[in-house]
């Protein structure tokens, strides 16, 4: 079954007693007046929030939840930015005994048709009105509720009658190894699957990250964590089980454009985040500058690179450590103090993180964890630590998990984080459960005891020719580019590689200013020769990762980004390649009309 196993021993059990519920009551019992959360507000300062008030603001929503006729193991819908009144109606849900179903605030009208009609909502709390308009018009059985503070309010002063009593009477008999939430993969192909997640898979995962004596590291001591992540996303959830067993501090962001200011005004210890947030930062630094200013920063960030590539060697020698001391003041320290001074630890998830860019971070001094995990593996799977952890990998399983590489590359998982299956759907379930062992359909190897994932095994493409390409290896090394969105690699059945373009709008501005090009919207970019010749660079750097046969030989800058409205990318920015070749088919085999292509238009 297995080539190789990779193991980490669990370093904390759950009690039968310790749903989500027994949790947040035990914080409460232990420290009632510790702050749990802070919120900002319509000034942008932010007001804390004890994990007793925190309790209590939950108890009265679920109070309300019982009163609006929500009975043990219903199915509750949640649509919603990153606030804390998300948090508070799923715990609201659990106290009430039922089930949350997350969804995604950007999902399409047939997306939430689905995951109503196939969870058995009946009650669903949104956020934004224009979306309560197409719920009900959806289906008008269903209950639908407001997830402000008002709205809150309001559930509330419904279940004034409710007694304690009842409230408590409804997680009584629930235990860890009930269903706490049901979370749908936001799926590449085809409809999306209900992965269910007890509250074993939460609370018993988040106190082992705490525990692992490597990868725990940035929840040790007084920490605080900035959450922007959505929280219809697995990643997201386990981050607040995670601060709750740890007592970090959580600062809600409801959105990723006012990350800037809310690193400075929050100051952070550790952020999750997936690789574009770090590329975007580092792209806008470098695309900022000009002249002189742009030399000295690039001089910087390759002595950051060359720190952090020393530490897993040798070490840095004392020119080296020299000359960071020089970097460090002349630019490096400039841009930890706007990260808001004390950030030490990024956790990256969801995508890989390109070695050059988690070197430079690395190398700032903020250390860049690369998790791996998914949906059915309650996130986190494995980590690579901050101080022996090589770049690029995603290093070794965490406390409680295990990982294997099958003889044909599959990598493997099982453990405490391990999903219970995927609802109503037990023939899906069985096509990814081997012996135990659930079936990622990621590609992995393992050297030296740590795991590097190179692809996605439905997504190999074999040319005519017989060769076997993973599109991923070329894909990533063209994501840090600060002017691509995303890069489509295309090839199956075909004499040879290409790839489709796609230029990142929000970035395109300053990138075109560094080259010194005139202002031009996407459509425009896409048939500029100039902008045409560096994006080919950029494709004979990624080539360089592959052999000849391997490498793109010809490509196409799309007039337009994709788009998740169009279905061409999920709501965690992963690629819909089916839909994606779909829509730009006429695209596609105009490159293939070609008789010998290459990378740089000649023939």
């Amino acid at each position: 079954m297995t080539e190789i196993v990779l193991s980490s021993p669990g370093l904390a059990a759950t009690a039968d007693t310790m749903h989500l519920t027994a949790l947040l009551l035990t914080r409460v019992e232990s420290d009632p007046d510790r702050v749990f959360a802070e919120v900002k507000d319509d000034r942008g300062a932010w007001s804390p929030v004890t994990v007793a008030e925190f309790r209590s603001r939950v108890r009265a929503v679920a109070k309300g939840l019982l009163a609006s006729g929500v009975g043990p193991g219903d199915r509750v819908g949640v649509i919603g930015d990153t606030r804390i009144e998300w948090s508070i109606m799923d715990f609201a849900i659990l106290a009430a005994g039922a089930v949350t179903v997350p969804i995604y605030p950007s999902s399409s009208d047939s997306q939430l048709a689905w995951i109503i009609a196939d969870a058995g909502i009946r009650l669903v709390a949104v956020e934004r009105a224009e979306s309560r308009v197409t719920l009900a018009a959806l289906d008008g059985t269903l209950t639908v509720c407001g997830l402000d503070e008002a709205a809150m309010e309001e559930l509330a002063l419904l279940g004034l009658h409710v007694s304690d009593a009842d409230l408590d009477a409804r997680t009584a008999e629930v235990t860890a190894a009930d269903l706490a939430t049901i979370i749908y993969t936001s799926g590449t192909t085809g409809r999306p699957k209900g992965a269910m997640l007890t509250h074993r898979n939460f609370v018993e995962h988040a106190k082992n990250i705490e525990l692992d004596p490597v990868f725990g590291a940035f929840l040790r001591g007084e920490t605080r964590v900035l959450l922007f992540l959505p929280l219809a996303h697995v990643f997201g959830r386990l981050v607040l089980v995670m601060a709750l067993t740890s007592g970090s501090v959580v600062g809600f962001a409801p959105t990723h454009k006012t990350l800037a200011a809310d690193l400075a005004s929050f100051r952070p210890t550790w952020m999750p985040l997936v690789p574009r947030v770090l590329e975007t930062i580092y792209n806008r630094a470098d695309t900022s500058m000009r002249g002189a200013r742009k030399t000295i920063f690039r001089w910087a960030a390759g002595v950051a690179r060359k720190v952090s590539i020393a530490r897993e060697r040798a070490g840095a020698s004392r020119l080296l450590r020299l000359r960071f001391w020089v970097a460090d003041r002349l630019v490096l320290g400039k841009i930890r103090h706007l990260l808001g001074g004390q950030l030490a630890y990024v956790i990256s998830g969801g995508a890989r993180l390109t070695p050059d860019v988690g070197h430079f971070f690395r190398g700032l001094g903020v250390e860049a964890l690369q998790g791996y995990g998914l949906t059915e593996t309650t996130a986190a799977l494995s980590g690579s630590p901050d101080k022996t952890g090589v770049m690029g990998t995603v290093g070794q399983p965490i406390a409680g998990c295990e990982l294997a590489v099958a003889a044909d590359g599959e990598i493997l998982a099982r453990g405490i984080n391990l999903f219970a299956g995927y609802w109503n759907a037990p023939e899906l379930t069985a096509e990814v459960m081997r012996d135990g062992w659930f079936a990622t359909g990621d590609l992995g190897e393992v050297h030296d005891g740590t795991l590097s994932v190179v692809g996605r095994k439905k997504e190999l493409l074999v040319l005519s020719s017989g060769k076997n390409v993973q599109p991923a290896v070329l894909e990533d090394a063209m994501r840090s580019h600060p002017a691509i969105q995303d890069t489509v690699v295309v090839g199956e059945g075909r004499h040879f590689v290409s790839a489709l373009v796609a230029l990142d709008e929000v970035l395109l501005p300053a990138w075109l200013s560094a080259h010194k090009l005139p202002e031009m919207n996407v459509e425009e970019a896409s048939i500029n020769e100039r902008v045409r010749e560096l994006v080919g660079r950029a494709i004979a750097v990624a080539n360089e990762h592959v052999s000849r046969a391997e490498a793109i030989k010809e490509y196409r800058i799309l007039p337009r980004g994709l788009s998740e409205a169009r279905e061409e990318v999920t709501a965690s920015l992963k690629i819909r390649r089916d839909v994606i070749l779909a829509h730009f088919a006429d695209v596609v085999e105009e490159m293939y009309a070609r008789r010998f292509p290459t990378a740089d238009g000649s023939t």
